[in-house]
């Protein structure tokens, strides 16, 4: 997946763009939905397909005490999710004040004269942008007559009688809803983070871990989770803690997610792990000794390890 900062860099592309635009901030089913219209323009007239997305997320920018948790942080991570769909290209544009407060059409003039022949523009149908929000999709039909590209807008996906968005996503994570996060993202639920060096109690304990600081992304409810986690292109099971980790930290401690991988042996020291939620286990807890949480992880280890063993 090819990654371009600054939609100037469309330049260097030799071939006819189909483009979706958005945040895409999680790419969930209402937003592959958008993107699958670029995909299928491109299939039918040829061409290179791209997402054109905006970091850091807009409302963090224009209204920063409002902005959400990400549901993806990573550029990475969604130029993975992206790749997946038969996008060729990520094309992310740094978001300004300087930049909102172009005007709209501009913004649409600049990807036709940067592209070598813009056939196509997927939006949502909602999808309002520049400034005073200047830009809706009767405007950008206008112009693509004008300009010579089509724009297709697609509908929002509806999951239980209620639109997606990335609010519910955000609201089920918190909930620990697996299913419904599954049903309305088209995936399982997972984050990005980095691998930290703690203290090393765990491996005292004969179970060591990964402590992972987790990208600004939404996090489900503190506790144990049985764990698939991505690292360097190998899926490994294995369980976490998500918390602050009561028995052997202060309080007030930085919230972290602890990963023991199962038939792991290596140092993953400030390496980016992917760890995808599977099922909760159980609720954090304070012991009263390290001997009783060192019994509690055996219990859950063995617990987490056969549930995998009857996964179908």
């Amino acid at each position: 997946m090819q990654i371009i900062h600054d939609i100037n860099g469309l330049k260097s592309l030799t071939e006819p763009l189909h483009l979706a635009l958005g945040v895409f901030d999680g790419v969930h089913v209402g937003h592959q939905a958008v993107i699958q219209n670029a995909v299928d323009s491109a299939r039918l007239s040829g061409g290179l397909v791209g997402v054109v997305t905006f970091e850091p997320h807009p409302v963090r920018v224009l209204a920063p005490d409002r902005a959400p948790r990400r549901i993806l942080a990573s550029i990475e991570h969604k130029a993975d999710l992206l790749g997946e769909m038969g996008v060729d290209f990520l094309c992310v544009q740094e978001f300004t004040l300087d930049f909102a407060a172009r005007e709209a059409r501009e913004f649409i003039e600049d990807l036709v004269n940067y592209s070598d022949g813009l056939k196509s523009i997927a939006v949502g149908e909602d999808w309002i942008f520049g400034k005073a929000r200047g830009g809706n999709v009767a405007k950008l039909t206008e112009w693509g007559g004008e300009m010579d590209f089509k724009v297709t807008a697609a509908s929002p996906v509806m999951v239980d009688g209620e639109r997606v968005s990335s609010t519910r996503v955000r609201q089920a994570v918190r909930d620990g809803n697996l299913s419904a996060i599954s049903e309305m993202m088209g995936r399982p639920y997972s984050v990005v983070g980095t691998v930290v060096e703690g203290r090393k109690l765990a491996r005292q304990l004969g179970f060591p871990t990964a402590n992972v600081i987790v990208h600004n992304e939404q996090l489900p409810p503190d506790g144990v989770w049985a764990l698939e986690v991505r690292y360097d292109g190998v899926l490994y099971q294995g369980i976490g803690n998500l918390g602050r980790r009561p028995t052997v930290e202060h309080e007030g401690a930085r919230r972290l997610l602890e990963i023991h991988l199962f038939d792991f042996q290596g140092d993953v020291y400030g390496e980016l792990l992917e760890a995808e939620f599977v099922s909760y286990i159980r609720e954090e807890k304070k012991f009263d000794s390290v001997d009783e949480l060192k019994s509690q992880i055996e219990s859950d280890v063995q617990q987490v390890k056969e549930m995998f063993v009857s996964l179908p």
